[in-house]
């Protein structure tokens, strides 16, 4: 265990372990939303549909999610920093197939694929590790602050990053981009160790992982398939929902028999746990529907390149960025539950504002006020609903909590681009524009209304998370 200096500020050590841990989930981040600049780009190069490319993001954000929770519970059978180097090996792989992809079949295995199951292995060690090598919750909560800071900067920084790598060279780049940031944190990684020997000898729930796994992708490619055949897409969701209650009450059974599974039950049994995981899913749906949405507007109807969409995403970039940086300060005389419910009241005005805002207006000035208060609000709240659900376990329990929590804000991820990006695609007018938008605020209403129901003691985290 790495030792902190006075008033919980990490040593310089540990700030080393840090920066690979905050950059590996900046570049998983920033995978989910880059592709969104480059819709039109890939879709002519491959001879393709936006619609394919909506599927190819989606399918990423869904492999993560549905491989988050067997990834999680690898990290005690193989080592969390084993897990960590092999997911970001896989993903490089990966990214270098995406690069040089003829065809939308070979880009669909590489970067939703091959991308989507090294996120979801490496991602968990980064929660895991934080929890374990920041032993107090001031230092904890800085370092939570800084992951998920660059976690909201890469989603929100991806189209810009991803429109001036596309225009200046070619949408293939950004992912030699995305193959040499992970170089980068494979060397920056090797002063890491893992704090708790791995147990070879723990079993692996593979019936679960499969159940678990199944039932997400069902109900996801049910919401996608809406547009193209509704009778099918009730089916596959139905299925879906159906598969997930099977995979609960086999791990109950298993629990009862005394068997190890993939994800205890007693994880759902704590409130305070349950609700910062509803806000996570909340909040990232928002983030990824909002850019998916608003990038897919503008490159098809409104004829923009990939630059000129991602510089209006600057605003968001910067609003996200800002109000990470002040969480600390703010968590200081807030708690968690008034964050977390402020973040979800100035998103909700944000997509309201980008809305009105931009009807009918051909100036791309009109974007930057919504999507500044919707990077401040995700901002706001991202750091309190991670640490909220981080530290309401034990040490013993990080491996899977870690995992799902994770696989439940990619599963918003996924859902966002789904659920939003399918109302948008199916006419491309101003009107789906609108309802598109209109879901969104919706179920950023529902987030607040969730937020509530937060107890007043999930203040004490906060309040140590801030500076002396």
């Amino acid at each position: 265990m790495v030792d902190t200096t006075g008033a919980g500020r990490p040593s310089k050590a540990l700030r080393r372990v840090l920066l690979p841990l905050a950059l590996a989930q900046f570049i998983c981040s920033f995978a989910g939303s880059n592709m969104n600049v480059m819709l039109t780009d890939i879709s002519d190069d491959l001879h393709t549909t936006v619609a394919g490319v909506q599927t190819t993001i989606t399918v990423f954000l869904l492999v993560m999610a549905a491989c988050m929770i067997p990834g999680g519970k690898l990290t005690d059978i193989l080592g969390r920093k084993r897990c960590f180097t092999l997911g970001l090996t896989v993903y490089a792989i990966g990214a270098l197939m995406s690069a040089v992809a003829p065809r939308l079949g070979l880009l669909l295995l590489g970067n939703s694929i091959f991308e989507g199951v090294g996120t979801a292995l490496l991602i968990p060690p980064v929660y895991i590790l934080t929890t374990m090598l920041f032993p107090d919750l001031r230092s904890r909560a800085r370092a939570f602050g800084v992951i998920s800071a660059m976690g909201g900067v890469g989603a929100a920084a991806g189209p810009l990053i991803g429109g001036v790598i596309t225009s200046a060279l070619s949408w293939r780049f950004a992912f030699v981009f995305q193959a040499l940031v992970i170089a980068a944190i494979l060397y920056l990684s090797r002063p890491i160790k893992d704090p708790v020997p791995a147990d070879p000898s723990r079993p692996f729930d593979i019936v679960g992982a499969v159940l678990s796994a199944a039932g997400l992708v069902l109900l996801v490619m049910g919401i996608l398939a809406t547009d193209d055949n509704a009778t099918a897409a009730v089916l596959l969701i139905v299925a879906g929902a159906l598969v997930i209650a099977a995979f609960f009450f086999y791990i109950r059974r298993r629990e009862r028999d005394g068997k190890e599974v993939l994800l205890s039950t007693a994880l759902f049994r704590n409130r305070t746990s349950n609700i910062g995981l509803f806000t996570q899913n909340i909040q990232w749906l928002m983030l990824m529907g909002t850019s998916f949405v608003v990038s897919a507007f503008l490159q098809v109807v409104r004829g923009y390149d990939a630059i000129e969409t991602g510089l209006i995403f600057t605003a968001a970039t910067a609003g996200i960025l800002g109000s990470s940086l002040a969480a600390a300060r703010l968590a200081k005389k807030y708690e968690q539950r008034t964050l977390i419910a402020a973040g979800f009241l100035i998103t909700i005005v944000g997509v309201l504002v980008l809305l009105s805002l931009v009807k009918g207006s051909p100036s791309a000035a009109a974007f930057a006020p919504g999507l500044l208060l919707i990077g401040i609000g995700l901002g706001t709240m991202l750091t309190p609903s991670v640490n909220i659900v981080q530290s309401a376990f034990p040490e013993a329990q990080q491996g899977e909590i870690s995992g799902l929590s994770r696989c439940v804000s990619n599963l918003g991820s996924s859902l966002g681009t789904a659920v939003a990006g399918t109302i948008l695609v199916a006419t491309f007018t101003d009107h789906a524009y609108a309802a598109a938008m209109i879901v969104l605020a919706a179920l950023g209403l529902v987030g607040l209304g969730v937020t509530m129901f937060l107890p007043h003691a999930a203040r004490s985290a906060a309040v140590d998370a801030a500076p002396a």
